[in-house]
């Protein structure tokens, strides 16, 4: 049976601290998540009642073992995600200052093991049957997979829907210019693209977001999702559609797993046939919940909490 949404991307342990406001260094214990963008977004999806695979790989270590256990109990499929020998599983620490500084720390050296991913260890038939495959831009920032990435893309050949996160992390790239035209050549073979204001101006040049959505169509894709942040989100579609919908009153707690389960939920909301401004209400109100709560993937929302959330009109 096809799966509703596999992707492929970062995998890691998240090391959060459990006292807010402290700087890291006087920080006295930590929580440790499943972590990593395209893994949180399986995470997302599956707490929804998806049926969700993740392609990635860990170090052959401690921590990639805990990370098998974790997608296991979240109900997402870990048959694509491999050992690399002698790289470690990365670990990234944050600090938490609410409401708008939650700075990251990636551990990620000498080479991440999801990095390694390669075009001839795909399941490339199961990448095209996906009902939804989603793919980021930091997959993009070292080979072997970028090529890994542009391969599975090609093959899908915009297939159902494919999502691409443009997750633009430049920290993750040698050479950060040199980012546009793998983002041009991933957006030829997506219908989806999702970013922030500064990763559509990484993509298309244009930071102006209703300016940057039609490049973002006009680049191939069908539609186009604008974050704004304090704004809210854009979403355009080559159909006509254009839906402005304000981020949900939340008190935030720490706000990195929130454009996480936006994504997760998006998927959702595409599988279910709705109309792009419920998708955008619905996607806009789990990644509300998520900022409420200190951890990511262990705080991906319920269909019965992101039901309550809307009703109220907030995140009480």
């Amino acid at each position: 049976m096809a799966y509703d949404l596999i992707t492929m991307g970062r995998i890691g342990v998240d090391l959060y601290p459990l006292q807010t406001g402290v700087p890291l260094a006087r920080v006295s214990s930590f929580g440790k998540f499943l972590g990593g963008s395209a893994t949180n977004v399986a995470v997302a999806a599956a707490r929804l009642g998806r049926r969700t695979a993740v392609i990635t790989r860990t170090g052959d270590d401690p921590f990639g073992r805990y990370l098998h256990e974790a997608l296991r109990d979240f109900g997402v499929d870990d048959r694509w995600v491999t050992p690399v020998p002698g790289l470690p599983t990365p670990v990234t620490f944050c600090e938490v200052f609410p409401p708008d500084d939650f700075p990251l720390y990636f551990y990620r050296e000498p080479k991440a093991p999801d990095l390694e991913i390669a075009a001839d260890d795909l399941d490339l038939g199961a990448v095209r049957d996906a009902r939804i495959f989603w793919v980021t831009g930091t997959g993009l920032s070292e080979e072997p997979s970028r090529a890994a990435t542009l391969a599975a893309l090609a093959h899908r050949d915009r297939s159902g829907t494919t999502v691409f996160d443009l997750d633009w992390r430049p920290m993750f790239w040698r050479d950060p210019g040199a980012a546009r035209p793998f983002y041009t050549e991933a957006l030829r073979h997506a219908t989806v693209a999702v970013g922030n204001l500064d990763e559509v101006e990484v993509a298309t040049g244009e930071r102006e977001p209703h300016t940057a959505a039609r490049a973002l169509l006009a680049a191939g894709v069908e539609i186009a999702v604008v974050k704004q942040g304090p704004k809210g989100v854009l979403a355009v579609s080559r159909q006509g559609e254009s839906v402005e919908v304000p981020p949900l009153p939340v008190t935030v707690l720490n706000g990195l797993g929130a454009g996480d389960a936006f994504g997760g939920s998006l998927c959702h909301g595409l599988l279910s046939g709705w109309d792009l401004e419920t998708v955008m209400r619905y996607a806009n109100a789990a990644g509300a919940i998520v900022a409420s709560r200190l951890e990511c993937s262990s705080a991906m929302p319920t269909p019965d909490e992101v039901a309550a959330a809307l009703d109220a009109g907030a995140v009480l």
